[in-house]
């Protein structure tokens, strides 16, 4: 049954009643600004109780997928924990968020049980002195001028924006743009000082042996260059730009981990891995036409479920670059979603791609003009596109198919209600 939403849908209801009358349902879905807000500092994050509740009676059918992580001191699991008075209820009732962590290279199932498949010893001991490494690079860095700050004031700015991540260690700016938010081109200069210290980290691995291991994401981004790297988007003072500097490894990217999620997926329901037990996203192609391909030749198209694809970082920028205005799109979440959308057209399986406007937060993104969007709503000849200014345009390939502008709120209210609802397998 094609039950196809229109394009920048604000009828929720609709989606909803869609979603449970679907019998095989797959929630591939990112958590920063899509089920808590986001915030300046990662350890102030928080979860709805019901929402947690709400992933577990989806067991089966749910699977997050973000390049956070589960575990450590800015893991998502201790944010569950924080969820219920009993600090164990969580481990005992496996109440932890199922999926793929660190971009697709750290595993976990319901009851906190973690693996980095295809990831070295090697890789990870590198990745553990990142975080000491970014602490003294910064801490360094607003001592001298033109930064010249106290030391309390670094001290506060490091511990909330140094996160160690066990697989992928991250530079958080949001602190220092809001910190640096009456001195715009100060910040654009720390923007660029936290990329060269990047690149630094990645020539110390290529010296230590582990030279194609590791690459820098951005986010939010505009897209990669033609070499395949990310491209940094500067601050331009109301936008905060890429605040997010985060060490990665190779393959670690959320494309690869739809791939991924569909392979264990179809094992819980066949007892079989249709890419094999052991795939993991370091072996796995990056380019997404090869990964259709992949998905085209292994996957049982009867089996195949619906997916719905959340997420909430998407970026589309007019830039000029070699003399001549180019349309640069990216977001970390715009990979995994493109790929959700292009499942669904080659398996006819009716997969819906969700956009969460998260410029509510702690965190300057662009938002959604929900006045214009609901005119264009009403007025066939009103373009939408003017109201999804820096995320999405005329040409753009993603198709948001349904927008929640009222941000993690109004998506955890709509996650409940199917949770509640859902019957299908």
């Amino acid at each position: 049954m094609t039950t196809h939403i229109q394009r920048f849908s604000l009828d929720h209801p609709r989606l909803l009643d869609s979603l449970l009358a679907t019998d095989k349902l797959l929630i591939i879905q990112d958590l920063d600004g899509v089920c808590m807000g986001l915030v300046r500092d990662p350890l102030t994050r928080t979860l709805e109780r019901r929402y947690v509740q709400a992933a577990a009676r989806l067991a089966g059918c749910f699977q997050v997928l973000t390049n956070g992580e589960h575990i450590g001191s800015r893991g998502v699991n201790g944010i569950v924990d924080k969820a219920f008075d009993d600090p164990n209820h969580a481990r005992e009732q496996g109440l932890y968020l199922p999926g793929l962590a660190a971009g697709g290279v750290q595993l976990q199932d319901r009851f906190a049980r973690v693996s980095h498949p295809g990831v070295s010893e090697a890789e990870l001991a590198f990745l553990q002195g990142v975080p000491d490494k970014a602490t003294r690079f910064l801490t360094e860095l607003l001592a001298a001028p033109p930064y010249a700050l106290a030391a309390t004031e670094i001290t506060a700015l490091v511990s909330a924006s140094v996160l160690d991540n066990l697989a992928s260690p991250t530079l958080n700016l949001n602190s220092l743009y809001q910190h640096f938010s009456a001195q715009p081109m100060l910040y654009r200069q720390l923007q660029q000082a936290v990329a060269d210290f990047m690149s630094a980290l990645q020539q110390q691995a290529s010296q230590a042996g582990l030279g194609d291991a590791f690459f820098v994401h951005y986010a939010p981004n505009l897209g990669q260059d033609t070499q395949g790297h990310e491209r940094l988007k500067y601050s331009d003072g109301d936008d905060a730009g890429s605040t997010d500097f985060q060490f990665m490894l190779k393959g670690a990217i959320k494309e690869v981990g739809v791939l991924l999620i569909l392979n264990h997926y179809y094992q819980q329901r066949t007892g079989h891995y249709p890419l094999g037990e052991h795939f993991n996203a370091r072996q796995a192609p990056r380019d997404q036409d090869a990964l259709l391909q992949r998905a085209r030749e292994h996957f049982d198209p009867a089996l195949m479920p619906r997916i719905l694809g959340v997420g909430d970082t998407v970026t589309s920028n007019t830039r000029t670059l070699d003399g001549r205005p180019q349309q640069l799109r990216g977001g970390s979440d715009r990979g995994f979603l493109s790929l959700v959308q292009r499942l669904g057209e080659a398996f006819d399986s009716n997969n819906t791609v969700a956009y969460i406007d998260s410029s509510n937060g702690e965190v300057a993104r662009p938002g959604v003009d929900i006045a214009h969007l609901q005119r264009s709503a009403n007025d066939p000849n009103l373009p939408p596109w003017p109201a999804f200014e820096g995320i999405s345009d005329s040409e753009d390939p993603l198709r948001l198919d349904v927008v929640f502008c009222g941000g993690h709120r109004q998506y955890v209210e709509f996650f409940c209600a199917l949770a509640e609802g859902y019957v299908g397998q």
